[in-house]
């Protein structure tokens, strides 16, 4: 059964919207540009989307899936029941070589957290997206790991997150050098290791975290 016009558009649309974003920055990107990208009329990127933000909240949604995308190739590939350093890999961009590049999309997301800032919707998206990824690479870590306990693999999955954003602003942002995709790597190994040698519950020191 053929797909509804729907379900083409709307896609065409968001990709558009990326592209315009991705090579002009911000402000939000006009109807006109997108319309411009997508070779379609102003009219019909408007029908699609009346309300700009909601089409920020679909670019960021587009921004999450090729993520799935991207590490459901590398689940597939690594056929193996400890994921964590094809997950870390993947993240730092040690899986080009293998077909698994990490998606050059991080103008994008500088732009999504700025946009954050005024726009609930745009904000409530991107937090999801990190914490699900804090969730998921917690519970890598406590498969791969299984004596550290479930609130020392969502602090570890916590600062995964921290790192692996702060890292791709200064690399692919302020232009530091990939060399330091291997630095940030390994000290995601060495932190990992810490928490097996020595972990303090933060419940001593302070107010426990919040989900």
């Amino acid at each position: 059964m053929p797909k509804p016009i729907s379900e083409i558009r709307r896609p065409e649309i968001v990709q558009a919207a990326l592209k315009v974003i991705n090579d002009r920055g911000l402000p939000i990107p006009s109807y006109d540009q997108v319309a411009d990208e997508a070779d379609m009329s102003r009219q019909l990127i408007r029908h699609y989307f009346p309300d700009p933000e909601q089409l920020m909240v679909a670019v960021c949604d587009a921004l999450a899936e090729r993520y799935r995308e991207c590490l459901m190739q590398g689940i597939i590939a690594a056929n193996a029941t400890e994921r964590l350093p094809m997950f870390l890999d993947f993240y730092f961009n040690f899986l080009a070589g293998k077909g698994l590049r990490k998606p050059a999309d991080d103008a994008v997301y500088d732009a999504m957290f700025s946009l954050a800032a005024a726009s609930p919707a745009v904000r409530a998206n991107l937090r999801e997206q990190y914490h699900i990824l804090q969730f998921t690479i917690a519970h890598e870590v406590q498969i791969s790991n299984p004596s550290l306990s479930q609130p020392a693999c969502k602090e570890i999955g916590f600062l995964f997150v921290s790192l692996m954003y702060g890292h791709w602003k200064m690399v692919a942002t302020l232009g530091f050098s990939e060399e330091y995709n291997a630095v940030t790597r390994a000290a995601v190994d060495r932190l990992i290791a810490s928490y097996l040698g020595h972990y303090i519950d933060p419940s001593d020191i302070g107010p426990p975290l919040s989900a």
